[in-house]
């Protein structure tokens, strides 16, 4: 987003949407009349982008109703959205890249459409492989991952990861989604489809400046409150990650919760004595990589466990799950947090935000 584009988005302003249609690479339509809609989030989610759209049903002189037709714009045998967010900026619009979204369902009811569509992740998730996949003594966790995804997505490797071998004798059976996160998080990695249709393979991790700050403040709009219960069942203060090395013999590495913010910090209020979430992966073959299996999984689960906080604000759509923001509001000050869901609408309204303190 441009400069001007970040100011106007902190206050009131005029809002459009636009939307194409795509299928097999080539562009049914570029002018899809968006009435209503929403986009939802939610990164705990195997498939987390969620998305409704309401269409006229004649519009233009053309008539939305996908009916039958295969190759209509709006029928799910394949159809892609890319959805664009404008923002007016002084007389123009600014458009904000939403992504692309595979349609699952349309149907028709008097003179509306309505729309259904998910993230591209659909693909891999549908998919379920008709025999069992075994890497070859070839194979790396980058190339097992591009064998179980490509020609689907376009898989993209963040450079600081360090790719390796498979152990002999891994087999996958049947959920094809199921076997890349576990060949992930073995790795210490996490997968996220980009706006522009690629799945980036990158390091679990939270770190980064925050790119907005919200502040608890009604009389612009924007409200912070904590969000959830605590309870005890099911708390850990440690990851216990085992394996198996090339001799049989059975392999572990612990990590544990050294934040200081963290209710469930090791050797404190919590419990002083170790309560471990159990972890294990033939894929792990030396302890270095059960370490680090075990501290990216600790930051994967701290995702669904942490403290969490309800944001509802002004819609700002260059916000993603898994950005950086700095709260104030709630008897926090400049408190970073993750975006860990979010809920942005198609028309003028409020969005909402939950967000994970870091």
């Amino acid at each position: 987003m441009s400069t001007t584009a970040l100011a106007v988005v902190q206050g009131g302003y005029t809002m459009d949407i636009r939307a194409e249609s795509w299928l097999g690479g080539l562009l049914l339509a570029d002018n899809i009349p968006i009435a209503d809609g929403s986009e939802n989030r939610d990164r705990s989610l195997s498939v987390p982008e969620q998305i409704t759209l309401t269409v006229p049903r004649r519009e233009g002189g053309y008539d939305w109703d996908p009916g039958t037709d295969p190759a209509h714009p709006l029928a799910a045998y394949g159809q892609m959205l890319r959805i664009d967010y404008g923002v007016d900026i002084g007389g123009q619009m600014e458009w904000i890249n939403r992504g692309w979204f595979l349609i699952t369902e349309s149907s028709t009811d008097g003179d509306t459409v309505s729309v259904s569509c998910q993230g591209l992740l659909t693909l891999i998730a549908e998919a379920n492989m008709i025999a069992p996949f075994q890497p070859s003594s070839t194979d790396t966790l980058g190339t097992v991952v591009r064998a179980l995804v490509e020609p689907a997505l376009t898989v993209s490797f963040d450079g600081t990861l360090v790719d390796r071998a498979v152990p002999l004798g891994m087999q996958w059976d049947s959920d094809r989604l199921a076997a890349v996160t576990e060949v992930l998080t073995a790795w210490g990695a996490a997968e996220r489809v980009t706006e522009d249709g690629y799945l980036l393979i990158e390091p679990v991790s939270d770190a980064g400046a925050p790119v907005l700050a919200i502040s608890d403040d009604r009389d612009t709009g924007t409200v912070v409150r904590w969000q959830g219960s605590t309870t005890r069942d099911g708390a850990f203060n440690c990851v216990v990650a085992q394996g198996e090395d090339a001799s049989g013999n059975q392999i572990q590495g612990v990590s544990y919760d050294g934040d200081g913010a963290s209710p469930y910090q090791y050797g404190g209020n919590f419990n002083p004595l170790p309560v471990p979430f159990p972890y294990q992966s033939s894929l792990l073959t030396t302890v270095a990589q059960c370490r680090t299996a075990a501290a990216a999984q600790m930051k994967l689960l701290r995702r669904q466990a942490f403290r969490k906080l309800a944001v509802t604000m002004v819609p700002h759509p260059g916000l993603m799950t898994g950005d950086i923001v700095s709260v104030t509001g709630a008897g926090l000050t400049n408190a970073r947090c993750a975006i860990e869901s979010l809920s942005l609408p198609y028309s003028p309204g409020e969005q909402s935000l939950t967000v994970r303190v870091l």
